[in-house]
């Protein structure tokens, strides 16, 4: 699939279909191949596809202002050093509203066959803890779904809220999102659930390992840019982390490439990058 997408660019740079013709009719699905080469150029060559992203995002603009003035933003994010900096190792720093305007959002890490939690997921939990001991006002998000191969009855968001609840952080502060199964889902999901059922949250704190901080801030972010009326006008803003540090692991550009594919609907070739670039396979089907 990778390879088809890559195919198209070419076949799209040499018809010169991104030019502007005011007699041309623009639909959905060459909006969408505009945004999906523009995530594998970059997934795949970084900076070096600078020139080649430029040009698509101006078709995307002529295609349709409000979707360029989105994507420009959103890769404005992604190419940025500043993406998930600076990391907050332990707990959430001093300064963030100490009220129910913040919201925790603890990210999910696949469960072991039977249902019970990974060491490096009840890390992520224990930083969790102790930015909600820090924040008393704030909600805590567990988010993830049925990870585990062996307990269809068990969910990654589950297991976290109980562990919180069990060291003795209040149930009505816990929200559970356990729908998801990817880092992208993390973030639609949540969001559906705290603009519907939680109004008073503006502001989010992204708590994971911290190779996986920049992916989570990118996709809440990108979430909130692709969900508002208008660019500048997001319900929700991600302004902290707080990280585990890990022995190990990472995410690459072409992961994000496929979150960010996935976040724009087209979840079988986000699936099909995962697939060639990370051992997922112990996930549940995709429906």
């Amino acid at each position: 699939m990778i390879k088809y997408i890559l195919m198209l660019c070419i076949v799209f740079s040499l018809s010169g279909c991104g030019s502007r013709n005011d007699k041309t009719s623009y639909d959905p699905n060459l909006i969408e191949n505009i945004v999906e080469e523009m995530a594998v150029d970059y997934g795949t060559y970084g900076a070096e596809a600078n020139d080649r992203i430029g040009k698509l995002l101006k078709d995307l603009t002529d295609a349709d202002k409000v979707t360029g003035a989105r994507w420009n933003e959103i890769m404005d994010l992604w190419s940025s050093e500043e993406l998930g900096q600076p990391l907050h190792y332990d707990i959430l720093p001093d300064g963030l509203p100490d009220t129910d305007e913040l919201c925790i959002v603890v990210l999910g890490f696949q469960l072991n066959p039977d249902g019970t939690m990974e060491e490096e997921l009840v890390k992520r939990l224990t930083v969790a803890l102790n930015s909600a001991k820090k924040y008393p006002n704030a909600y805590i998000v567990c988010t993830g779904g049925g990870t585990a191969s062996e307990n269809e009855s068990a969910s990654e968001a589950g297991e976290m809220a109980k562990w919180l609840i069990e060291q003795g952080i209040e149930k009505k502060r816990v929200i559970v999102e356990d729908n998801s199964i990817t880092t992208a889902q993390n973030a639609i999901f949540t969001y559906d659930i705290l603009t519907s059922l939680y109004p008073s949250v503006k502001k989010l704190a992204i708590v994971s390992s911290d190779y996986h901080i920049a992916t989570g801030e990118l996709l809440f972010k990108a979430e909130s840019i692709l969900r508002a009326n208008a660019p500048g006008n997001e319900k929700l803003e991600v302004i902290s982390n707080a990280a585990w540090k890990a022995p190990s692991g990472s995410l690459s550009t072409m992961f994000q490439a496929g979150a960010l594919i996935e976040l724009f609907g087209d979840v079988e070739t986000a699936f099909d990058i995962y697939y060639d670039n990370y051992d997922i396979h112990g996930l549940p089907p995709l429906h």
